[in-house]
């Protein structure tokens, strides 16, 4: 499944040149041309979908063994791997993608904010029961 106006499955396609490091049958991974450090990839299903909820799980079981081929080839020893789904996540093209992101430096690669808030187990706990009896 792709769409037509979906600029990684014009990759995907060979409509749009890309820096392909990895492909298979259901995978396709590349140098991030915007990168934030060097080594700076994406990985991605071919398989069309804008959340990660969207993409069958077959297409989604060699996506994290291709990204830890590509932390060894470039020898990241400090990196992180991201996945946004939605806009307000930060989300920018509308197709599952998974960056791998070599951290070097404090300057270099991806910086992080992580606004704790206080936890309160009784809510904590309620929500524990919740989840648990959907999955």
């Amino acid at each position: 499944m792709s769409s037509a106006a979906c600029i990684f499955c014009k990759i995907v396609k060979g409509d749009i040149p890309s820096m392909k490091l990895f492909e298979s049958e259901k995978v396709l991974a590349f140098l991030d041309i915007n990168p934030l450090s060097r080594g700076h990839a994406l990985v991605i299903p071919k398989h069309h979908g804008e959340k990660l909820t969207d993409i069958p799980d077959d297409a989604l079981m060699e996506i994290l063994p291709v990204v830890k081929k590509l932390v060894k080839a470039t020898g990241a020893e400090n990196y992180n791997v991201l996945q946004n789904n939605g806009r307000i996540a930060h989300q920018e093209v509308d197709h599952v993608h998974f960056h791998m992101i070599p951290k070097p430096n404090a300057e270099e690669g991806m910086s992080i904010g992580w606004p704790q808030q206080k936890t309160d187990f009784d809510k904590l706990n309620a929500l524990l029961a919740e989840i648990k009896a959907k999955m």
